[in-house]
Protein backbone atom coordinates (compact mmCIF):
# COMPACT_ATOMS: atom_id res chain seq x y z
CA UNK A 1 0.00 0.00 0.00
CA UNK A 2 1.74 3.56 -1.21
CA UNK A 3 2.32 6.31 1.56
CA UNK A 4 -0.74 8.89 1.46
CA UNK A 5 -0.78 12.14 3.80
CA UNK A 6 -3.73 12.71 5.91
CA UNK A 7 -4.76 15.86 7.98
CA UNK A 8 -0.84 16.94 7.47
CA UNK A 9 0.64 13.65 8.88
CA UNK A 10 2.55 11.12 6.67
CA UNK A 11 1.18 8.20 7.07
CA UNK A 12 3.21 4.86 5.75
CA UNK A 13 1.07 1.44 5.82
CA UNK A 14 2.35 -2.08 6.54
CA UNK A 15 0.14 -4.39 4.51
CA UNK A 16 -0.64 -7.41 6.09
CA UNK A 17 -2.54 -10.92 4.80
CA UNK A 18 -5.56 -12.38 5.94
CA UNK A 19 -3.22 -15.76 6.86
CA UNK A 20 -0.87 -12.83 8.53
CA UNK A 21 -4.00 -11.18 10.15
CA UNK A 22 -5.20 -14.25 11.47
CA UNK A 23 -1.91 -15.53 13.40
CA UNK A 24 -0.60 -12.44 14.38
CA UNK A 25 -3.65 -10.31 15.72
CA UNK A 26 -6.04 -12.77 16.92
CA UNK A 27 -3.86 -15.57 17.70
CA UNK A 28 -0.59 -14.33 19.11
CA UNK A 29 -1.82 -10.69 20.36
CA UNK A 30 -5.30 -11.50 21.44
CA UNK A 31 -5.04 -15.03 22.33
CA UNK A 32 -2.14 -15.32 23.85
CA UNK A 33 -0.64 -11.86 25.35
CA UNK A 34 -4.16 -10.15 25.62
CA UNK A 35 -5.15 -12.62 28.47
CA UNK A 36 -1.47 -13.56 29.86
CA UNK A 37 -1.14 -9.88 30.55
CA UNK A 38 -4.65 -9.75 31.84
CA UNK A 39 -4.04 -11.77 34.81
CA UNK A 40 -4.64 -15.01 32.69
CA UNK A 41 -8.39 -14.56 33.52
CA UNK A 42 -8.70 -16.43 30.57
CA UNK A 43 -6.23 -19.53 29.74
CA UNK A 44 -3.62 -18.32 27.35
CA UNK A 45 -2.96 -20.31 24.41
CA UNK A 46 0.60 -20.56 23.18
CA UNK A 47 1.37 -22.18 19.63
CA UNK A 48 4.78 -21.49 17.44
CA UNK A 49 2.19 -21.07 14.46
CA UNK A 50 1.22 -17.62 15.79
CA UNK A 51 4.51 -16.64 17.09
CA UNK A 52 6.23 -16.78 13.97
CA UNK A 53 4.28 -14.35 12.05
CA UNK A 54 3.88 -12.04 15.00
CA UNK A 55 8.06 -12.03 15.43
CA UNK A 56 7.47 -11.28 11.32
CA UNK A 57 5.21 -8.94 11.16
CA UNK A 58 6.71 -6.57 13.80
CA UNK A 59 9.80 -7.17 11.84
CA UNK A 60 8.05 -5.30 8.95
CA UNK A 61 7.33 -3.25 10.97
CA UNK A 62 10.51 -2.28 12.49
CA UNK A 63 11.13 -2.21 8.35
CA UNK A 64 9.51 0.59 7.44
CA UNK A 65 10.10 2.87 10.25
CA UNK A 66 13.53 2.43 9.53
CA UNK A 67 13.32 3.28 5.85
CA UNK A 68 11.27 6.25 6.94
CA UNK A 69 13.39 7.73 9.93
CA UNK A 70 16.56 9.57 9.88
CA UNK A 71 20.22 8.51 12.37
CA UNK A 72 18.86 10.61 15.13
CA UNK A 73 15.37 10.63 14.64
CA UNK A 74 12.93 9.99 17.81
CA UNK A 75 10.82 6.59 17.07
CA UNK A 76 7.84 6.02 19.61
CA UNK A 77 6.13 2.46 19.54
CA UNK A 78 2.88 2.07 21.08
CA UNK A 79 1.31 -1.76 22.58
CA UNK A 80 1.54 -4.98 22.56
CA UNK A 81 0.50 -6.44 18.79
CA UNK A 82 4.33 -4.73 18.30
CA UNK A 83 6.85 -5.28 21.43
CA UNK A 84 9.48 -6.65 18.87
CA UNK A 85 9.76 -3.29 17.16
CA UNK A 86 12.10 -1.25 19.15
CA UNK A 87 14.76 -3.97 19.32
CA UNK A 88 14.70 -4.58 15.62
CA UNK A 89 15.08 -0.73 14.81
CA UNK A 90 17.73 -0.35 17.22
CA UNK A 91 19.84 -3.14 15.24
CA UNK A 92 19.29 -0.79 12.61
CA UNK A 93 19.09 2.80 13.59
CA UNK A 94 21.42 2.62 16.89
CA UNK A 95 21.61 6.12 17.71
CA UNK A 96 18.17 6.94 17.04
CA UNK A 97 15.58 7.86 20.00
CA UNK A 98 13.63 5.22 20.79
CA UNK A 99 10.80 5.10 22.96
CA UNK A 100 8.36 1.88 23.74
CA UNK A 101 4.49 2.56 25.36
CA UNK A 102 2.16 -0.87 26.65
CA UNK A 103 -1.19 0.51 27.24
CA UNK A 104 -2.18 -3.25 28.81
CA UNK A 105 -0.83 -3.87 31.94
CA UNK A 106 2.58 -6.26 32.07
CA UNK A 107 2.34 -9.24 34.31
CA UNK A 108 3.93 -9.96 37.71
CA UNK A 109 7.15 -12.06 36.89
CA UNK A 110 5.14 -15.57 37.58
CA UNK A 111 2.58 -15.13 35.01
CA UNK A 112 5.02 -14.15 32.34
CA UNK A 113 7.25 -16.79 32.94
CA UNK A 114 4.52 -19.29 30.96
CA UNK A 115 5.69 -17.22 27.99
CA UNK A 116 7.75 -19.17 26.28
CA UNK A 117 9.50 -16.33 24.10
CA UNK A 118 10.11 -14.65 27.20
CA UNK A 119 13.47 -13.52 26.78
CA UNK A 120 13.15 -12.35 23.07
CA UNK A 121 10.02 -9.97 23.62
CA UNK A 122 11.87 -8.72 26.87
CA UNK A 123 15.08 -8.08 24.91
CA UNK A 124 13.48 -6.26 22.01
CA UNK A 125 11.44 -4.23 24.51
CA UNK A 126 14.61 -3.24 26.01
CA UNK A 127 15.58 -1.55 22.32
CA UNK A 128 14.00 0.92 23.52
CA UNK A 129 15.61 4.17 25.38
CA UNK A 130 12.47 4.77 27.45
CA UNK A 131 9.96 2.23 28.24
CA UNK A 132 6.72 2.71 29.52
CA UNK A 133 3.60 1.82 30.90
CA UNK A 134 0.11 2.89 32.31
CA UNK A 135 0.99 1.62 36.26
CA UNK A 136 3.87 1.83 38.39
CA UNK A 137 2.84 -1.82 39.27
CA UNK A 138 3.13 -2.63 35.62
CA UNK A 139 6.70 -1.01 35.42
CA UNK A 140 7.84 -2.74 38.12
CA UNK A 141 6.71 -5.91 36.61
CA UNK A 142 8.69 -5.21 33.60
CA UNK A 143 11.66 -4.52 35.30
CA UNK A 144 11.73 -7.65 37.34
CA UNK A 145 11.40 -9.84 34.96
CA UNK A 146 13.59 -8.28 32.20
CA UNK A 147 16.37 -8.96 35.10
CA UNK A 148 15.25 -12.26 35.91
CA UNK A 149 14.88 -13.66 32.07
CA UNK A 150 17.62 -11.16 30.08
CA UNK A 151 21.16 -9.58 31.29
CA UNK A 152 19.55 -6.39 31.99
CA UNK A 153 20.98 -5.29 35.11
CA UNK A 154 20.02 -2.22 37.62
CA UNK A 155 17.25 -1.19 39.47
CA UNK A 156 12.96 -1.02 38.84
CA UNK A 157 13.49 2.30 37.23
CA UNK A 158 17.14 2.51 34.92
CA UNK A 159 18.24 -0.77 33.54
CA UNK A 160 21.24 -1.43 31.71
CA UNK A 161 21.82 -3.77 28.61
CA UNK A 162 24.36 -4.46 26.25
CA UNK A 163 25.47 -0.98 26.93
CA UNK A 164 22.75 1.36 26.89
CA UNK A 165 20.83 2.79 30.01
CA UNK A 166 16.83 1.74 29.73
CA UNK A 167 14.45 4.32 31.86
CA UNK A 168 11.52 2.35 32.82
CA UNK A 169 8.41 4.36 34.61
CA UNK A 170 4.80 4.81 34.59
CA UNK A 171 2.89 7.34 32.26
CA UNK A 172 -0.32 7.65 33.10
CA UNK A 173 -2.64 8.20 29.53
CA UNK A 174 -5.40 11.01 30.07
CA UNK A 175 -7.80 12.25 27.78
CA UNK A 176 -8.30 15.66 25.82
CA UNK A 177 -10.30 16.84 28.61
CA UNK A 178 -11.52 20.16 26.84
CA UNK A 179 -12.83 18.40 24.22
CA UNK A 180 -15.32 16.35 26.34
CA UNK A 181 -15.84 18.93 28.81
CA UNK A 182 -17.45 21.10 25.65
CA UNK A 183 -18.65 18.37 23.80
CA UNK A 184 -21.40 17.76 26.84
CA UNK A 185 -22.07 21.44 26.75
CA UNK A 186 -23.56 21.36 23.30
CA UNK A 187 -27.33 22.24 22.58
CA UNK A 188 -27.19 19.07 20.50
CA UNK A 189 -25.82 16.52 23.01
CA UNK A 190 -28.36 18.50 26.17
CA UNK A 191 -31.64 18.12 23.97
CA UNK A 192 -29.94 13.97 23.43
CA UNK A 193 -29.51 14.53 26.92
CA UNK A 194 -33.08 15.32 28.04
CA UNK A 195 -35.27 12.43 25.24
CA UNK A 196 -32.58 9.58 26.58
CA UNK A 197 -33.90 10.88 30.48
CA UNK A 198 -37.77 10.85 28.85
CA UNK A 199 -37.12 8.22 27.23
CA UNK A 200 -36.28 5.91 30.08
CA UNK A 201 -38.99 7.25 32.03
CA UNK A 202 -37.34 9.51 34.60
CA UNK A 203 -35.63 6.57 36.37
CA UNK A 204 -32.02 6.85 37.60
CA UNK A 205 -29.69 5.88 35.01
CA UNK A 206 -26.62 3.70 35.83
CA UNK A 207 -24.27 3.44 32.79
CA UNK A 208 -21.16 1.12 31.76
CA UNK A 209 -19.46 1.38 28.69
CA UNK A 210 -16.75 -1.03 27.19
CA UNK A 211 -15.96 -3.09 24.54
CA UNK A 212 -17.05 -6.51 24.93
CA UNK A 213 -14.25 -7.87 26.51
CA UNK A 214 -14.13 -10.68 29.51
CA UNK A 215 -11.36 -8.36 30.91
CA UNK A 216 -14.05 -5.71 31.61
CA UNK A 217 -16.17 -8.27 33.98
CA UNK A 218 -19.66 -7.29 32.74
CA UNK A 219 -20.86 -10.66 33.47
CA UNK A 220 -19.80 -9.65 37.33
CA UNK A 221 -21.56 -6.12 36.78
CA UNK A 222 -24.67 -7.44 36.11
CA UNK A 223 -24.58 -9.92 38.33
CA UNK A 224 -24.49 -6.97 41.17
CA UNK A 225 -27.23 -4.98 39.31
CA UNK A 226 -29.58 -8.09 39.79
CA UNK A 227 -28.65 -8.39 42.95
CA UNK A 228 -29.62 -5.02 44.16
CA UNK A 229 -32.75 -5.59 42.14
CA UNK A 230 -33.66 -8.79 44.42
CA UNK A 231 -32.68 -6.49 47.50
CA UNK A 232 -36.07 -4.54 46.38
CA UNK A 233 -34.56 -1.39 48.36
CA UNK A 234 -34.54 0.38 44.66
CA UNK A 235 -37.41 -0.87 42.73
CA UNK A 236 -37.30 -1.50 38.87
CA UNK A 237 -39.24 1.36 38.17
CA UNK A 238 -36.75 3.68 40.27
CA UNK A 239 -33.15 2.57 38.32
CA UNK A 240 -32.41 1.28 34.87
CA UNK A 241 -29.44 0.32 33.94
CA UNK A 242 -27.27 0.76 30.24
CA UNK A 243 -25.16 -1.61 29.26
CA UNK A 244 -22.80 -0.42 25.82
CA UNK A 245 -21.12 -3.05 24.78
CA UNK A 246 -18.61 -2.88 21.59
CA UNK A 247 -18.00 -5.71 19.27
CA UNK A 248 -14.36 -7.02 19.74
CA UNK A 249 -12.48 -9.37 18.05
CA UNK A 250 -15.75 -11.74 17.18
CA UNK A 251 -13.56 -14.30 15.55
CA UNK A 252 -11.90 -15.14 18.75
CA UNK A 253 -14.21 -17.99 20.06
CA UNK A 254 -13.77 -16.37 23.55
CA UNK A 255 -15.56 -13.54 22.38
CA UNK A 256 -18.70 -15.44 20.68
CA UNK A 257 -19.12 -17.31 24.37
CA UNK A 258 -18.77 -14.15 26.04
CA UNK A 259 -21.57 -12.30 24.01
CA UNK A 260 -23.49 -15.24 24.66
CA UNK A 261 -23.16 -15.07 28.47
CA UNK A 262 -24.51 -11.21 28.57
CA UNK A 263 -26.91 -12.35 26.29
CA UNK A 264 -28.29 -14.52 28.90
CA UNK A 265 -27.61 -12.36 32.08
CA UNK A 266 -29.71 -9.88 30.24
CA UNK A 267 -32.45 -12.16 29.34
CA UNK A 268 -32.58 -13.21 32.81
CA UNK A 269 -32.93 -9.96 34.41
CA UNK A 270 -35.51 -8.22 32.37
CA UNK A 271 -37.59 -11.87 32.49
CA UNK A 272 -37.43 -11.44 36.57
CA UNK A 273 -37.77 -7.66 37.17
CA UNK A 274 -39.19 -6.59 34.23
CA UNK A 275 -42.67 -5.65 33.35
CA UNK A 276 -44.96 -4.39 30.04
CA UNK A 277 -43.15 -1.12 29.52
CA UNK A 278 -40.69 -1.22 32.20
CA UNK A 279 -37.55 -2.50 30.93
CA UNK A 280 -34.50 -2.62 34.08
CA UNK A 281 -31.76 -3.58 31.12
CA UNK A 282 -31.10 -1.80 28.11
CA UNK A 283 -28.45 -3.78 26.33
CA UNK A 284 -26.56 -1.75 23.40
CA UNK A 285 -24.46 -4.76 21.35
CA UNK A 286 -23.10 -1.95 18.96
CA UNK A 287 -20.73 0.87 18.56
CA UNK A 288 -22.23 4.39 19.63
CA UNK A 289 -21.84 8.04 17.59
CA UNK A 290 -20.03 10.18 19.78
CA UNK A 291 -22.75 12.58 20.31
CA UNK A 292 -25.08 10.18 21.69
CA UNK A 293 -22.32 8.79 23.72
CA UNK A 294 -22.01 12.00 25.49
CA UNK A 295 -25.23 12.32 25.45
CA UNK A 296 -25.71 9.33 27.63
CA UNK A 297 -22.36 10.61 29.95
CA UNK A 298 -24.30 13.80 30.69
CA UNK A 299 -27.71 11.85 31.40
CA UNK A 300 -26.08 8.95 33.85
CA UNK A 301 -26.37 9.58 37.48
CA UNK A 302 -23.60 7.00 38.25
CA UNK A 303 -21.24 5.14 35.52
CA UNK A 304 -19.80 1.63 36.20
CA UNK A 305 -16.42 0.77 35.22
CA UNK A 306 -15.63 -2.26 36.72
CA UNK A 307 -12.85 -4.18 34.88
CA UNK A 308 -11.28 -7.31 36.47
CA UNK A 309 -8.00 -5.90 35.11
CA UNK A 310 -7.51 -2.74 32.96
CA UNK A 311 -4.08 -0.91 31.99
CA UNK A 312 -5.93 2.50 32.09
CA UNK A 313 -9.61 3.07 31.01
CA UNK A 314 -10.33 6.05 29.70
CA UNK A 315 -13.84 5.93 30.21
CA UNK A 316 -14.01 6.85 33.41
CA UNK A 317 -12.35 10.02 32.58
CA UNK A 318 -14.79 10.81 29.77
CA UNK A 319 -17.23 10.68 32.04
CA UNK A 320 -16.17 12.64 34.73
CA UNK A 321 -14.99 15.36 31.76
CA UNK A 322 -18.76 15.40 30.44
CA UNK A 323 -19.84 16.38 33.94
CA UNK A 324 -19.72 20.25 33.90
CA UNK A 325 -22.24 20.18 36.96
CA UNK A 326 -20.32 17.74 39.16
CA UNK A 327 -23.24 15.74 39.56
CA UNK A 328 -22.76 12.05 38.71
CA UNK A 329 -21.22 9.39 41.09
CA UNK A 330 -18.21 7.02 39.25
CA UNK A 331 -18.15 3.44 40.85
CA UNK A 332 -14.77 2.08 39.94
CA UNK A 333 -12.86 -0.85 40.04
CA UNK A 334 -9.61 -0.96 42.09
CA UNK A 335 -8.04 -3.21 39.35
CA UNK A 336 -8.26 -0.07 36.83
CA UNK A 337 -5.25 1.77 35.87
CA UNK A 338 -7.27 4.77 36.39
CA UNK A 339 -8.26 4.24 39.89
CA UNK A 340 -4.55 4.81 41.02
CA UNK A 341 -5.39 9.08 40.14
CA UNK A 342 -8.98 8.87 40.50
CA UNK A 343 -9.36 7.96 43.93
CA UNK A 344 -12.57 10.19 44.65
CA UNK A 345 -14.92 7.73 42.88
CA UNK A 346 -16.71 4.79 45.05
CA UNK A 347 -13.94 2.17 45.06
CA UNK A 348 -14.92 -2.09 44.42
CA UNK A 349 -13.49 -5.27 44.31
CA UNK A 350 -15.16 -6.28 40.36
CA UNK A 351 -15.06 -10.12 41.82
CA UNK A 352 -17.37 -9.17 44.43
CA UNK A 353 -20.67 -8.95 43.19
CA UNK A 354 -22.32 -8.58 47.11
CA UNK A 355 -20.02 -5.15 47.62
CA UNK A 356 -20.33 -3.73 44.43
CA UNK A 357 -24.89 -4.21 44.39
CA UNK A 358 -23.55 -2.53 48.10
CA UNK A 359 -21.85 0.45 46.31
CA UNK A 360 -24.46 1.03 43.62
CA UNK A 361 -27.06 1.33 46.28
CA UNK A 362 -24.50 3.82 47.91
CA UNK A 363 -23.92 5.46 44.75
CA UNK A 364 -27.51 5.67 44.14
CA UNK A 365 -28.31 7.07 47.44
CA UNK A 366 -25.27 9.86 47.86
CA UNK A 367 -26.11 12.93 49.64
CA UNK A 368 -25.79 15.57 46.68
CA UNK A 369 -23.56 17.76 48.36
CA UNK A 370 -20.95 14.52 49.20
CA UNK A 371 -21.35 13.65 45.48
CA UNK A 372 -20.58 17.19 43.85
CA UNK A 373 -17.38 17.45 45.95
CA UNK A 374 -16.32 13.92 44.69
CA UNK A 375 -16.95 14.55 41.08
CA UNK A 376 -15.25 18.32 41.59
CA UNK A 377 -12.30 16.76 43.05
CA UNK A 378 -12.18 13.84 39.90
CA UNK A 379 -12.68 16.56 37.37
CA UNK A 380 -9.77 18.84 38.95
CA UNK A 381 -7.55 15.48 38.50
CA UNK A 382 -8.56 15.02 34.71
CA UNK A 383 -8.39 18.42 34.05
CA UNK A 384 -4.89 18.82 35.07
CA UNK A 385 -3.14 15.60 33.13
CA UNK A 386 -4.23 15.76 29.82
CA UNK A 387 -3.69 13.22 26.64
CA UNK A 388 -1.22 16.10 26.02
CA UNK A 389 0.96 16.14 29.63
CA UNK A 390 0.81 12.08 28.61
CA UNK A 391 2.44 13.02 25.53
CA UNK A 392 4.98 15.64 27.17
CA UNK A 393 5.68 13.69 30.16
CA UNK A 394 6.76 10.65 27.88
CA UNK A 395 8.57 12.63 24.83
CA UNK A 396 10.24 14.66 27.65
CA UNK A 397 11.58 11.54 29.48
CA UNK A 398 13.01 10.26 25.80
CA UNK A 399 14.53 13.45 25.42
CA UNK A 400 16.27 13.42 28.71
CA UNK A 401 17.55 9.80 27.50
CA UNK A 402 19.69 11.28 24.81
Amino acid sequence: VAPFTHDGINIRPVGLSYAELDAFYHGFSNATIWPLYHDSIRAPQFHRRWWHPYREVNMRFAQAAVETAGEHDSIWVHDYQLQLVPGYVRMHRPKAHIGFFLHIPFPPEELFAKMPWRAAILENMLGADVVGFQTKLAANNFARAARMYTSAKGSDTQLQFEGRKVRVNAYPISIDYEHYEQSARTPEVQEHVARVREDLGGRRIVLAVDRLDYTKGIEFRLRAFEELLRRGRIPPEGVVFVQIAVPTREKVDEYADLRSDVNEHVGRINGTYGAIGLTPVHYIYNSVPFTELMAMYAAADVLMVTPLRDGMNLVAKEYVAARSDNSGVLVLSEFAGAALEMTQAVTVNPYDVDGMADALERALSMDPGEGKRRMAALRRVVQRHTVYDWAGAFLGALGENE
